[in-house]
């Protein structure tokens, strides 16, 4: 079984524990209280840590300081030449990824914070490619707001390119920003983090509507068929439902409300409403039959947005660890 990658946060505990109660003391006279508050909870439900993990959290620790030298020394260049050196060009892009996204702004920032509307007005016209870069750098929900609202033509075109971008050049990347600073404002800074991915794609596609999700899915699987279904892998989907394990279905159950099913469930599978109802009470059940019987017709797009307001809790409660859905290449051990 693969070992689980820590986290941000759990690294940092990890790091607090080895440095020891003085030291972490110390450490935390720099932090804000929401900072403390959260590593404080890390550090209580920190699970056995092996001397390896240990061991790697302090090195990667160690070498981020010395990249951080390097850099106030001679700059970016200099600090990833020295670091290409000492640990490799993979290992030197990684270190100076990490410590570049949390000592700058990031690109774009100025647009995060922009109307979504008069963003749209902005970049609807520009080249696919642009977008995409422009849309990786975005928070997903505003990515998904401004994917779903670009033309239907365009929009799988875009979630192709966000999907294989892998790392754009600083250089690009002002350029990019120059273009758009002179619609908007401010002066960005450079950042040499990769941008793009399948997982960026797939936390866009994750906020965007039922409706838009599938057309870009659609399209994809003609244009590519093996890209669309890496991605397919990665994302969970109403229909997915029957990969959960009961326990999880119970969970989910109680945090909707009846008449959402019924209208989730109107043009549902035979299997999605098998194991849903299989996991309600009798009287539950013909009830929500009963509902979906004497609805009468449903307009497709409401049907939709039940079925993405359910995937939307699921995806809630897999962040607060309430329950588990599996993912392309995960393997759950019962």
């Amino acid at each position: 079984m693969p070992k689980k990658q820590l986290s941000g946060k759990e690294k940092a505990a990890v790091l607090l524990i080895a440095l020891g109660p003085q030291k972490s003391a110390e450490i935390f006279k720099h932090l804000t209280e929401e900072e403390i508050e959260e590593l404080t909870l890390e550090i209580a439900n920190m699970r056995m840590v092996s001397p390896e993990e240990k061991e790697e959290v302090i090195e990667e620790f160690y070498q981020v300081c010395l990249a951080q030298e390097y850099i106030s020394e001679g700059g970016i260049n200099y600090a990833k030449e020295v670091l290409e050196r000492a640990v490799g060009q993979d290992k030197a892009a990684d270190i100076i990824n990490k410590l570049t996204s949390s000592l700058q702004v990031r690109p774009f920032e100025f647009v995060r914070k922009a109307d979504p509307n008069q963003l749209l007005n902005y970049i609807q016209n520009e080249h696919p490619q642009t977008i995409a870069l422009i849309l990786s750098y975005l928070s997903p929900t505003q990515a998904g707001h401004l994917l779903a609202s670009l033309p239907q033509d365009k929009q799988s075109e875009v979630a192709r390119r966000i999907a294989i971008m892998d790392s754009t050049s600083p250089e690009v990347v002002k350029e990019v920003e120059r273009v758009l600073e002179n619609k908007f404002s401010n002066v960005i800074s450079q950042d040499f983090t990769s941008v793009g991915g399948i997982q960026t794609v797939v936390d866009i596609l994750n906020s965007v509507d039922r409706g838009t999700e599938k057309n870009i899915m659609e399209d994809l699987e003609i244009k590519d068929a093996e890209l669309s279904e890496e991605i397919r892998k990665r994302m969970f989907v109403f229909e997915d439902i029957t990969t959960l394990d009961n326990r999880s279905i119970q969970r989910i159950i109680r945090e909707i409300d009846n008449s959402q099913w019924a209208i989730a469930l109107k043009s549902a599978s035979e299997d999605v409403k098998n194991i849903i109802f299989s996991n309600m009470s009798k009287r539950l059940v013909e009830m929500i039959k009963e509902d979906i019987e004497f609805m009468g017709p449903v307009r497709l797009k409401d049907i939709e947005e039940a079925q993405q307001n359910i995937v939307n809790v699921i995806r809630r409660l897999e962040e607060k660890g309430e329950i588990i859905t599996p993912r392309g290449g995960d393997e759950l051990i019962v």
